[in-house]
């Protein structure tokens, strides 16, 4: 199966994709994990992509096209993937169009003023990631490794603003493109009652 994460910076999507990448073996494949893969190599695309990436840019719709399309067509995509993070706009969804079909768009749903609240209070762990939340973790430290939280920058309450005004204008309209194929679930709840009704979705879907 063939599914496309739509949803907000903040709404859920990632913890979402861990989950059926768990229960159904999909593959969750992150543009953002691609491209920092790939400046880790010794290459001319590296090159090119990190020269972008350190700008401040955007990569180009083409060279993002491409990448997926080298991704998805991997021997442990024969199945299904997962996509977190891509398509992000109409244009990048026609393009993917031409490459693959895509048997549905999962909408993960959630208000802005609870984004905000859930990123502003979000800290990372800058040694293995591990993200915890201040409302219900009261340390500095990260459990697992023992560094140092941090707030990122991106989880910066003006920040996340404009980052929702940018999905809002270039994103959100990916939900009218997929309108034939959409499942929308609210992640207003827990991350698990969220999955329940994904995995639901997803199992009669495979029947």
């Amino acid at each position: 199966m063939k599914i496309i994460l739509l949803g907000a910076p903040g709404s859920g999507k990632g913890t979402l994709a861990k989950k059926i990448t768990r229960d159904f073996g999909f593959p969750q494949i992150s543009t953002g994990d691609l491209f920092r893969a790939i400046v880790k190599e010794d290459s001319a695309l590296a090159r090119e992509v990190k020269s972008i990436m350190e700008s401040g840019a955007l990569v180009p719709d083409e060279l993002t096209i491409e990448i997926v399309k080298n991704r998805i067509s991997q021997k442990d995509c024969e199945n299904g993937f997962i996509l977190d993070g891509f398509p992000r706009t109409v244009n990048q969804a026609k393009a993917l169009e031409k490459i693959t079909d895509i048997d549905s768009a999962i909408l993960v749903d959630l208000d802005f003023e609870t984004i905000i609240d859930r990123l502003s209070s979000r800290l990372t762990c800058p040694a293995c990631g591990e993200i915890y939340n201040s409302h219900n973790y009261d340390s500095e430290i990260c459990q697992k490794c023992s560094a140092t939280l941090i707030q990122r920058d991106d989880d910066k309450p003006e920040t996340i603003k404009n980052r929702l005004e940018v999905y809002e204008k270039n994103t959100s309209p990916l939900i009218n493109f997929y309108s034939d194929r959409l499942f929308k679930v609210s992640s207003a709840n827990s991350a698990e009652e969220t999955y329940r009704s994904v995995k639901t979705f997803l199992e009669k879907f495979g029947e």
